[in-house]
């Protein structure tokens, strides 16, 4: 076992999955309109974050993640892991003094921008090169970690002179990635990889608090892995072949999910992640640049990050290098880019002829409340407005196992295997408060619901933001 730099060959074939990878990595960093004082920034790092053991104990956030998928490796074929995560660093704003000293601000203003506290974050990676007969038995454990450190970046103004700095703070980070495989048994040679990326930082809370600002910088953000086989294959998880089905269905997969990744028709390649995704991911050709936004639509961010006023974007261009490069690509954005983005197809095809590969789009964690897609007649509405003046999501209420609830109602979840996704079952048997009753036009019934224990909650009722379920995938938990 090696924790060597890949061959060109590897680095290769993990290139066109990083893509992907790294809209996972940066998913959700910097949300609309991309200001640190934004109250949408102020809870970060949503997907993927592993926690110090000692503070996940105390909150609803998880110290690892733990994949399982099927392989068929061959004969002397070696696999190749990345893992990779965000460090996050916290950046302090500092005033140049008249004695050659530097004092703590709350902002510092320039002429293109205005300076604030923010928490940045590092890319991180992990690399693992072994072979597939050392993961049988016990397996490989690969410990690492990443120094604390501090760094000093000096501002200046317009004209060239210092008038501060910027000091950021890294803790320490530690953590260990196991791999270990076992063969089925069965007429084909499948092996079960099992893959577990832990937090194994020794800090504790002072004084026992459980402080999520704390715990951060010690906290392995956006962790996701990509493993790539050098001869052999991966099987899909949510497409496998009849015969592999039950094996499939036996894999255990906790806080992560994996895909086939990397280009269309391979599959020696998966990417697991936090974010739920379906095989050979891609991003969408029109898009012009990453805008960082959760679950981003790209030409209504364009438009309203081009609306901001211009102390709106001195603060974003302020709040990070990410936040700013949006805005600039926001700001300079041709007519035929910003067209391109209105729209695009990918659904049709010809009746009679062969079915098209996938879409390549990125699918937003979480359930979500159902599109509907019909054919009507022409001289008839798909929506008469007028059906909707007797409902009210506020007040409107649903008969479940004899129980009535509406908002304020606390459910039990239990999400429908026929319709669901991954990101569903990480629900399942959590409890949550239901929001809104809401009706689709084809007559459905669904349930916006906040999960109880979810730091964000409030942020998600102020976005109204919430997760969607239908009235037989809860359980209700008491009268309201």
């Amino acid at each position: 076992m090696t924790t060597a730099a890949f061959t060109p060959e590897t680095e290769s074939r993990f290139a066109v999955a990083r893509q992907v990878a790294d809209a996972v990595l940066f998913e959700g960093y910097v949300l609309y309109p991309y200001r640190a004082s934004a109250a949408k920034n102020r809870l970060r790092w949503q997907f993927g974050v592993l926690v110090p053991p000692a503070w996940g104990a105390e909150c609803e956030e998880h110290d690892f993640q733990h994949t399982e998928c099927l392989m068929e490796p061959k004969a002397g074929a070696t696999l190749a892991v990345e893992l990779r995560f965000l460090h996050a660093q916290r950046r302090t704003v500092q005033r140049a003094c008249k004695d050659s000293g530097f004092e703590t601000v709350p902002e510092l203003r320039l002429e293109d921008r205005v300076l604030v506290p923010w928490d940045e974050g590092a890319e991180e990676r992990v690399e693992v090169v072994t072979t597939v007969a050392e993961l049988m038995g016990d397996g490989v454990t690969v410990p690492f970690s990443r120094p604390a450190r501090e760094e000093t970046e000096p501002v200046l103004d317009a004209a060239g002179r210092p008038v501060g700095r910027l000091l950021r703070r890294c803790e320490e980070v530690s953590g260990a990635v196991r791999l270990t495989a076992r063969e089925l048994t069965g007429p084909c040679r499948v092996m079960r990889l099992t893959a577990v990326v832990e937090n194994t930082s020794t800090w504790t809370p002072p004084d026992g608090t459980a402080d999520r600002d704390a715990a951060l910088p010690r906290s392995l953000v956006a962790a996701h892995l990509l493993m790539g086989l050098s001869a052999g294959s991966f099987l899909s998880m949510t497409d496998p072949p009849e015969w592999a089905k039950g094996a499939i269905k036996s894999c255990r997969n906790l806080h992560t999910w994996p895909v086939l990744a990397g280009e269309p028709g391979r599959a020696d390649l998966v990417l697991s992640s936090p974010i739920i995704l379906e095989d050979h991911p891609a991003i969408a050709p029109e898009s012009p640049g990453a805008l960082y936004d959760a679950t981003e639509i790209d030409e209504i961010l364009a438009l309203r990050t081009a609306a901001l006023t211009d102390e709106e974007k001195r603060e974003a261009r302020g709040t990070d290098e990410r936040a700013a490069a949006v805005i600039d690509l926001a700001d300079s954005m041709p007519p035929e880019v910003l067209e391109r983005l209105h729209g695009a197809v990918r659904a049709l095809r010809e009746v009679t002829g062969p079915d098209p590969a996938p879409a390549p789009v990125l699918i937003p964690a979480g359930p979500a409340l159902p599109d509907t897609y019909g054919v009507q007649p022409p001289d008839t509405p798909w929506w008469d407005p007028a059906n909707d003046s007797g409902f009210d999501p506020a007040r409107d209420r649903v008969l479940v196992d004899g129980r009535s609830l509406g908002a304020g109602s606390r459910v039990l979840l239990r999400p429908g295997l026929r319709r669901t996704d991954a990101q569903d079952l990480f629900l399942q048997g959590r409890s949550a408060k239901v929001e809104a009753v809401l009706h689709d036009v084809d007559g459905g019934v669904h349930l916006a619901v906040t999960v109880e224990g979810d730091p964000g909650a409030d942020i998600r009722r102020e976005q109204g933001r919430f997760l969607y379920f239908q009235p037989d995938e809860v359980a209700p938990l008491e009268d309201v």
